[in-house]
């Protein structure tokens, strides 16, 4: 694999080359990622350490894997405790943030959710989520998704790290990621619902309707 998704990204800045934000290219990626956590989830396996520098691929054939497991957990039911600690900021899950530590696959999910706002990565060269610290990175997803509650998430006020926060309604996801299509802002608003119950699984997101173009065979 020649680069990873991060440098990818990165080499527009540099080079000021044409960006490829069509949605085939999209797609591919995507589905490849999510194919990669449903297989590391069907395994036992979290990764919990997802993102683009953590993504390699090769530039000719748009191929992905995911890499660095040194992170990784095994997982079993029940859940067991775990770290806090882990996952890069701008792609950490908010019940994480919050200092959960009974928390299961869908802290992969989410990550991938940000990972999907590539397309606002390679337009604006910057994630979704880009907060310094975090509270920042908590108020930042706040902004965009509105302040959660009980009502959305059932539980989320006895989190550890709860305060009482700001409150910000929800705005349209099309604002942060404007090149998505219906499809595509369907399939994100599901990687990226507060209650991790709620959160669409990597196997199921992988049969929406957003992929139904891609050429899935030798993915």
């Amino acid at each position: 694999m020649d680069t990873d998704l991060k440098k990818y990204i990165r080499s527009f800045r540099q080079t000021k080359a044409t960006i490829p934000t069509n949605i085939v290219f999209i797609q591919t990626l995507m589905y490849q990622l999510c194919k990669g956590v449903a297989f590391c989830h069907g395994h036992g396996l979290l990764h919990r350490d997802l993102k683009p520098h953590n993504l390699l691929m090769d530039k000719k054939t748009m191929m992905l894997k995911i890499a660095d497991l040194g992170l990784a957990r095994a997982f079993t039911l029940p859940i067991k405790k775990y770290t806090h600690e882990i996952l890069t900021l701008w792609y950490r899950a908010p019940e994480v943030l919050l200092g959960d530590t009974h928390y299961s696959v869908a802290v992969d999910i989410w990550s991938v959710g940000c990972i999907f706002g590539i397309p606002a990565e390679l337009v604006n060269l910057q994630a979704i989520f880009q907060g310094d610290s975090e509270l920042q990175q908590l108020l930042h997803i706040f902004r965009l998704l509105g302040t959660p509650n009980e009502e959305v998430w059932p539980g989320v006020s006895n989190l550890v790290n709860w305060h009482e926060y700001p409150q910000w309604s929800p705005q349209s996801l099309s604002t942060a990621v404007p090149t998505l299509d219906k499809d595509g802002l369907d399939l994100l608003e599901q990687m990226l619902k507060y209650d991790p119950a709620k959160r669409i699984s990597a196997k199921n997101a992988m049969e929406h309707p957003y992929f139904d173009d891609v050429v899935k065979e030798g993915l």
